[in-house]
């Protein structure tokens, strides 16, 4: 295991989770790659590329009921011979005003590493159980 990689993702997450927490477009952008992939939870639409993914968490931010979705990895496995890692884990939505989940699940993301040695999400898939 690469532990230089593991810290390095799961910090980038606890910023993304951050930046959702506060609604922070210009936090979460450098966060995805240019054409990154998003397989949202329940009817599954993609969202394809940073652009839509940005327009689609400017229209969540602006919603009166929002949720705020925190990813929690419990493992992210660095390739041996690329530079990339998949991160698994769970998920949940929590009601902006009361914090009450209200909607629960699993992930998976891939992560690139870039220039720099900073880690992008190139793609992720949730699926919703709760």
């Amino acid at each position: 295991m690469n532990a230089a990689a593991d810290l390095a993702i799961r910090m980038a997450r606890a910023a993304f989770n951050r930046a959702l927490a506060g609604a922070d477009l210009k936090a979460i952008e450098p966060v995805l790659a240019r054409d990154a992939i998003l397989v949202t939870g329940s009817d599954s639409p993609v969202l394809a590329g940073r652009r839509a993914q940005l327009a689609a968490w400017k229209r969540e931010f602006a919603s009166a009921d929002r949720l705020i979705y925190i990813r929690t990895p419990d493992r992210i496995t660095p390739s041996p011979v690329e530079p990339i890692a998949m991160e698994e884990g769970a998920w949940q939505g929590v009601a902006v005003d009361s914090g009450r989940p209200l909607a629960t699940g699993r992930y998976c993301a891939k992560w690139r590493e870039v220039a720099g040695g900073s880690w992008v999400i190139e793609a992720e898939i949730f699926v919703t159980l709760g």
